[in-house]
């Protein structure tokens, strides 16, 4: 076990040891305590309780905690009143560390062999022999037996609250190392954390205040993730004077009931963990934090190095799609706005994150086919003859064969997409002529977005068509081009659409 975890148990306190004195003679409590008022052991004194009855002493055995020591009588309101709390005490109670010492005046009812052997008592004292020396030592004795004991025991315990705390920080690691996107790795660090700490969802929402990064130095913070009363991105004062202080240290922190993660990686990248918590962070929170924090590291290292990779892959993605979308003179941004709410459909529909994040960097290369198809046909502006629209619609089945066989998932999907986003869920479309769920539901949404941008734009056959008039031709689409439910949550959900046409809204030719 790490040596900080022992520190508590090696500073004394200042707490006395509680000392439970059970007699029907109220004189024997008086010069008990007078024999052991100035007791010390480890600079702490005693502490008194008194009960003067069976019934009383296992009322206040179970109401005081941490007795160290009972004295107890034998014969009081029963004969064996005071052997019947004995065994109370250690099998109904279940407590064996107070240390339990017979004290009797009438040895012959209770004989100190058959008492030894039935019950599980530490001492037996006859009144007449306990002078004040033996009564001292008695104590002492008794007394450094129990705190031995709880300290073995307290050792036990924070031996296997740390086991179970690795092992949750393992699990923890473990499912945050799922995620491949920074927002979900970002995201799942607050909640690890928090079922580290097994802070429950009210404190969590009062105390969290954020996930923040610097991508390089002296540069702002930006929030990744946050939980909490305030969604804005910024930052107090307060807040700042913690990160700073754990940027300085280069080194997690924690301070009263703040908890700094400091994550740094080989590539300059530093990551900063902000949690207040509604109670002060234990020695073993401290000790398994600063694990969590290390393997948190080595994660960020790996996620920072794949999303620059991912970043690079998607950029080319976009320019090829943007060197389609110009020769093509269709209306500029189209690509970005169709990833776009490609992406936010298929979270809307309740795919998971991870998809989602595919389909949009996959999006792009939907009519990467088109590069093959001649200018005589693509830039056409009237109506394709039957000729024409036969070779317009190879591309398609060019797109597929231009992608398919790559092991990388975005290109896979891409492929998919390429060759399935003009097909019908009537079985009417080219070039395979698939029919409802045989269509990837990718191709589906993709298909869904791709009218849905065509209608609210200009190409170079047709002007925009007013939302109204949109909304009426996607409702007519539904169940023979597109697919119903897909459709349902783009009209559901028209505000996302149209806030996406304006934020890429069409470059000037």
């Amino acid at each position: 076990m790490p040596l900080k975890l022992l520190r508590e148990l090696e500073e004394p306190s200042a707490l006395p040891w509680k000392v439970l004195i059970v007699d029907d003679e109220p004189d024997v409590h008086q010069v008990s305590v007078m024999v052991l008022k100035r007791f010390r052991l480890d600079d702490r004194p005693l502490e008194f309780v008194h009960a003067y009855s069976g019934a009383e002493a296992k009322e206040k055995m179970s109401t005081t905690p941490d007795i160290a020591l009972v004295f107890l009588d034998v014969v009081m309101e029963t004969d064996n009143a005071g052997l019947e709390v004995a065994r109370w005490i250690r099998e109904d109670l279940g407590n064996h560390f107070t240390r339990i010492v017979l004290r009797t005046g009438q040895p012959g009812q209770a004989p100190e062999q058959e008492v030894i052997t039935n019950y599980d008592i530490n001492d037996y004292k006859e009144k007449t022999e306990l002078s004040s020396q033996k009564l001292f030592t008695t104590v002492y004795a008794a007394i450094r037996s129990y705190r031995d004991i709880v300290k073995v025991e307290q050792a036990r315990e924070l031996e296997e609250n740390y086991r179970q705390g690795l092992e949750r920080v393992i699990q923890s690691t473990a499912v945050i190392f799922q995620q491949h996107t920074l927002k979900a790795f970002s995201d799942g660090i607050l909640q690890q954390v928090l079922s580290l700490l097994r802070m429950n969802d009210q404190s969590m929402l009062v105390s969290v205040r954020g996930l923040t990064t610097l991508r390089e130095p002296h540069s702002d913070y930006q929030i990744l993730a946050r939980i909490g009363d305030h969604n804005d991105q910024n930052i107090d004062g307060d807040v700042k004077h913690y990160l700073e202080k754990a940027i300085e240290a280069k080194n997690s922190i924690i301070e009263n009931d703040v908890f700094v993660g400091y994550f740094s990686t080989s590539s300059g990248a530093t990551s900063l963990l902000y949690l207040k918590g509604a109670r002060k962070i234990t020695e073993l929170e401290s000790q398994l934090l600063t694990i969590f924090s290390y393997s948190v590291s080595l994660a960020f290292e790996n996620l920072f190095l794949g999303q620059e990779i991912i970043d690079t892959q998607g950029e080319l993605i976009y320019r090829l799609g943007d060197v389609v979308e110009s020769r093509s003179e269709e209306t500029a941004n189209h690509v970005r706005r169709l990833s776009e709410l490609s992406y936010q459909l298929c979270k809307l529909l309740g795919y998971p994150e991870e998809k989602a994040n595919l389909l949009r960097q996959a999006a792009p290369m939907h009519d990467v086919g088109k590069i093959a198809i001649p200018d005589s046909v693509l830039l056409k502006p009237g109506k394709l003859d039957s000729e024409e629209w036969e070779v317009m619609k190879t591309h398609a089945e060019i797109g597929y064969k231009i992608l398919a066989g790559s092991k990388r998932s975005i290109l896979q999907t891409a492929a998919t997409i390429a060759h399935q986003h003009h097909e019908k869920v009537d079985g009417t479309g080219y070039p395979q002529g698939l029919k409802g769920d045989e269509i990837s539901i990718e191709a589906r949404i993709i298909a869904v977005a791709d009218v849905f941008d065509a209608l609210t734009h200009e190409r170079v056959y047709k002007p925009a068509w007013p939302i109204d008039e949109v909304i009426e031709q996607m409702k007519a689409s539904k169940g023979t081009h597109l697919d119903p439910n897909i459709v349902d949550t783009l009209l559901d959900n028209i505000d996302v659409a149209l806030d996406i046409n304006e934020k890429f809204s069409p470059r000037p030719h």
